[in-house]
């Protein structure tokens, strides 16, 4: 864990809203030069604290607005066979997040789909496809909220 003074989290809550905001502004915000404004970044990106940068799309209008959580079971639990299940759940398109879980599942994938035709596609021709699955339940998402930030 990286320690963050009081100025990094600052900077980072900042970031977390707006990306793209430039080192004059976000300078600005927290009451700084630019110089170790732009400094503290680079720190903050090198050290990994900020992995990337990225555009949050409007799932509905890109056509993408049914998401199912899928816990699954396997069938077995090699380091092997879990790495394998793994890279290829996670080479699908329509799964958007993975984790590996404690309790009656051993998986839990987020996938996003246009709609219920398209969900069935996704079961018969690639996740029926994977290896050592025993079992999945899927649960319907009917509406959801992302936040954008972290709270450090």
């Amino acid at each position: 864990m990286i320690k963050l003074d009081a100025t990094d989290k600052k900077i980072l809550s900042i970031l977390q809203e707006n990306g793209r905001i430039t080192t004059k502004v976000l300078a600005s915000k927290i009451h700084l030069s630019n110089t170790p404004v732009y400094e503290r970044v680079k720190k903050l990106e090198k050290s990994g604290v900020i992995k990337n940068y990225k555009a949050v799309l409007d799932r509905e209008k890109i056509g993408k607005g049914t998401t199912i959580f899928l816990m699954v079971s396997l069938a077995k639990h090699s380091k092997e066979s879990i790495e394998n299940f793994k890279k290829q759940v996670m080479s699908f398109p329509e799964v958007i997040e993975f984790y590996y879980i404690s309790g009656d599942h051993d998986s839990l994938l987020k996938i996003m789909v246009s709609d219920m035709n398209e969900f069935k596609v996704f079961i018969e021709e690639k996740l029926s496809n994977v290896e050592y699955i025993s079992q999945f339940h899927s649960i319907f998402a009917i509406s959801g909220e992302e936040k954008n930030s972290y709270e450090l």
